[in-house]
């Protein structure tokens, strides 16, 4: 089969590889139709992922066909799926709770074992979700919008609360589409004015352009000096994550949806002066899968406007690289497999 492979950072090349093979019990062969690029993979492209082995083949927004199942397997042959990239163990502590999604053994796909960036994979059946009637192509876009919507409901949000999300890139704006579902009144924080501009005049929310002024100052003027009630980074930057802390109302809540490798510190006078609540958010569960999946079938979610960008297996190599450095107009794009 052809996959698309990083070999070492800035080396990515379309080789053949292998077919995976028949599938073990519990198990199902899934011909790829369409995987979209995330953050992640422009990450590993570049050298700046802090837990990867090269040769890797990426790849973990992922829809496709079931073409082959093992013993044990409901779904059926030919049927379209949905695939959840993090592979968990179910054993551990976190597995036993029914939190797969932060497992203390998990593999994600793409990342810690090879990825979708091919003609075939191997998952686990409970891993597939059926698509029911959503298209593959629309299918692709469920997890990274699952990322938002998983810190949404952690969040535990109730409707018409002050709400910042900070980052405009996919993430934050997926976390943005979905506390306004849940019914928060939401504003965008970024430093691009391109990104706030999209998040404003396409998606319809409201934008503080950090490039303007500070963020401290455009949050009390957002907030009348009383901060909001939901903050959610998604930044993935360790200043912005520390200054988040400054934005969040007394009785407020911070959700951290992005994750940065360095240590975080924050004064803890003002944490408990607010009575702040602190919550980290990571990857996502069968039910926001759902939630996303529904969300889009009924209108909710403009992903027309959200993937902005194309390319075929053969062409990744090329586009995906060419994307790492030119990021202008760049949302959301997505490989056309199968």
């Amino acid at each position: 089969m052809k996959a698309v492979v990083c070999r070492s950072p800035g080396e990515l090349v379309l080789e053949d590889r292998a077919d995976p093979g028949a599938p073990p019990p519990g198990w199902a062969r899934v011909a790829v139709s369409h995987v979209g690029i995330c953050g992640t993979d422009y990450h590993i492209f570049e050298g700046k992922h802090p837990f990867l082995a090269y040769p890797r083949i990426m790849g973990h927004e992922v829809s496709g066909t079931i073409v082959d199942k093992g013993d044990g397997v409901d779904l059926a042959v030919g049927e379209p799926v949905i695939i959840n990239p993090y592979i968990s163990c179910g054993k551990c502590i976190a597995c036993r709770h029914g939190k797969p999604n932060c497992c203390v053994k998990i593999e994600v796909l793409g990342v810690h074992r090879d990825g979708a960036m091919c003609d075939e994979i191997l998952v686990p059946a409970q891993n597939l979700y059926p698509t029911n009637g959503l298209s593959l192509a629309d299918a692709a876009a469920v997890e990274f919008l699952a990322i938002g919507a998983h810190a949404v409901r952690r969040s535990l949000g109730q409707p018409g609360q002050r709400t910042l999300v900070i980052g405009a890139g996919p993430i934050g704006l997926g976390t943005a589409i979905f506390a306004r579902i849940a019914g928060l009144d939401v504003s965008l924080l970024d430093m691009s004015g391109e990104r706030l501009g999209f998040a404003e005049n396409e998606l319809g929310f409201a934008a503080l352009d950090a490039s303007k002024a500070t963020a401290g100052e455009l949050v009390r003027q957002a907030t009348g000096g009383e901060g909001f009630d939901l903050v959610f980074d998604a930044t993935g930057n360790t200043q912005s994550v520390q200054s988040a802390f400054a934005h969040v109302a007394h009785g407020g809540t911070l959700v951290l949806v992005s994750v940065v490798k360095d240590d975080i510190a924050f004064s803890d006078p003002e944490f408990h002066k607010r009575e702040m609540t602190l919550i980290g958010s990571r990857n996502a569960l069968k039910a926001d899968f759902e939630h996303v999946a529904a969300s889009i079938r009924n209108g909710a979610v403009p992903l027309n406007k959200l993937v902005t960008h194309r390319t075929t297996l053969a062409g990744t190599p090329r586009d995906l690289a060419r994307w790492t450095h030119e990021k202008s107009g760049l949302i959301k794009a997505v490989i056309e497999v199968g």
